[in-house]
């Protein structure tokens, strides 16, 4: 039992690091991107988040609505807590038909830094 358990949380890691699309490990100009899109919950970009950024939470029904007022040529710069929802979202974007480029970010703070910005606590 013990092994079937270790199994199936080795293919559950195993997924959730394949649907990531590679984070961002260098600078990047803010000033490149369309938006910076946080796509965590409002509870979480309560906790403080990306100068600059607007919130798309993910799990939230009216993301797809978000999403499409979007110019799918543009740049997006996207990030979550860990990176797994940014990938998410990027994918999304993708199959929604997004030629710009879209970058994850990763977490909030990587996020930061890589763009150089600070994150905002209210």
């Amino acid at each position: 039992m013990k092994v079937l358990k270790f199994l199936a949380a080795a293919l559950i890691a195993l997924f959730a690091v394949g649907s990531l699309s590679a984070c961002s490990t260098q600078s990047e100009d803010p000033a490149a991107f369309a938006a910076i899109i946080d796509v965590r919950t409002p509870q979480e970009w309560a906790t403080g988040y990306v100068d600059g950024a607007e919130l798309f939470d993910i799990a939230n029904p009216e993301f797809a609505a978000q999403i499409s007022t979007l110019d799918p040529a543009a740049d997006y710069f996207v990030y979550c807590r860990s990176g797994n929802r940014a990938g998410q979202a990027i994918d999304y974007m993708k199959q929604l038909g997004f030629t710009g480029r879209l970058v994850n970010g990763g977490a909030v703070a990587n996020a930061a830094t890589t763009l150089g910005l600070s994150v905002v606590t209210d």
